[in-house]
């Protein structure tokens, strides 16, 4: 299933870009000698931040399989999406 719709890439992008700008700010507290908790704090909601954009991304898929199952754009099984789910995990 791939997400098509501005209303399902959105919330995945700002995630996305939101996890980036972090993820600037851990390289930059590496660089520059940041204190150990900051960097892992940051590292978290790096990680958080990639984790729900994934789970965004499964979501819309899972809805995509029960409301348009015969959809061929990227066709997935039940099993395939669940498999998705449990690498986030």
């Amino acid at each position: 299933m791939a997400i098509t719709t501005a209303s399902d890439i959105k919330p995945v992008l700002n995630r996305l870009r939101r996890a980036q700008g972090q993820l600037s700010a851990v390289i930059a507290a590496v660089e520059n000698g940041g204190k150990c908790r900051d960097v892992v704090i940051q590292l978290a909601a790096v990680s958080s931040a990639l984790d729900k954009a994934g789970f965004q991304i499964i979501s819309t898929a899972m809805q995509k399989c029960l409301t348009d199952p015969d959809d061929t754009s990227d066709p997935m099984t039940v099993e395939e999406l669940q498999k998705l789910f449990l690498t986030l995990a």
